[in-house]
């Protein structure tokens, strides 16, 4: 079983779900980032007790050589989109995505399986595949 299937057990066990994890350093700090979802929302009282959980299990099981800090957090309403699973997940929702030559695109997102997705654009729906993307993220419309 890998790192991030057992993560994923930690984070079930207190009713959420795993989003993603990833590895940033801030201000010389190398920081392993666990990014949760519930439905319902995430709390502060939740990132908290998995934070508890992992933490232990993490010093067993360490994520990568070195020190690092742990931080268990909310992907955030505007958050990026990975993998196939993030898409699916995001289906009705604003997507920003950029293609290959720095081709950017707005639309909201309407159908996404295992090989690509379908955005609907002022243009109409436009189809592309995961491969066709360099960053995707969900936005929200702030007016």
């Amino acid at each position: 079983m890998n790192l991030d299937t057992q993560i994923a057990k930690i984070i079930e066990a207190n009713g959420a779900a795993l989003y993603d994890t990833e590895v940033v350093t801030e201000f010389d700090e190398t920081i392993y980032r666990v990014l949760i979802t519930k439905v319902g929302g995430v709390s502060l009282d939740l990132c908290a007790d998995i934070s508890h959980e992992l933490s232990p299990f993490l010093d067993v099981h360490p994520p990568m050589h070195g020190q690092y800090r742990l931080e268990v957090s909310s992907p955030g309403i505007e958050r990026k989109l990975t993998k196939p699973v993030h898409f699916k997940n995001a289906i009705g929702e604003k997507v920003k995505l950029k293609l290959g030559a720095g081709e950017k695109l707005k639309g909201l997102l309407k159908s996404a399986d295992d090989n690509g997705i379908v955005v609907e654009t002022k243009q109409g729906d436009e189809s592309y595949s995961y491969g066709e993307l360099n960053t995707s993220k969900t936005y929200f419309d702030w007016n």
